[in-house]
């Protein structure tokens, strides 16, 4: 891996999981914001603790060395977690502004998973 890669892997990694650890806090916490932005879109309230641990769950799966098996769930996770909140604000008739927090993730954590080490790779090619 040359370090040009390295240093991209890293930093989308680690906005990666400070996005997600944010958000996931935030989700946790079911600030009035945010369990309003839920019913908005249409989904039950319980739905938040759920989406809070599993990115909590997938960050430290991201972040620690080896099990790359785990790594590739909490990858595909992150992005079906983040096209689905795409999709919700898309249906729910949201403007511009609500795209851009789940589409900067899904940037993310396709450049972390393209540039991750081979060692934190499944298959080591």
């Amino acid at each position: 891996m040359t370090k040009r890669n390295k240093i991209i892997y890293w930093i989308a990694t680690l906005w990666l999981a400070l996005g997600m650890t944010a958000t996931g806090i935030v989700q946790l916490m079911q600030s009035k914001d945010e369990t309003l932005r839920m019913s908005h879109l249409g989904y039950p309230i319980y739905l938040l603790t759920l989406l809070a641990i599993w990115k909590l769950l997938g960050v430290i799966a991201v972040l620690i060395p080896k099990f790359p098996l785990l790594k590739e769930w909490a990858y595909a996770g992150f992005f079906f977690a983040m096209s689905g909140a795409l999709f919700s604000h898309f249906a729910s008739g949201d403007s511009a502004k609500d795209f851009f927090g789940p589409a900067l993730l899904i940037v993310l954590t396709v450049i972390s998973w393209y540039f991750r080490p081979a060692e934190r790779k499944l298959i080591n090619a």
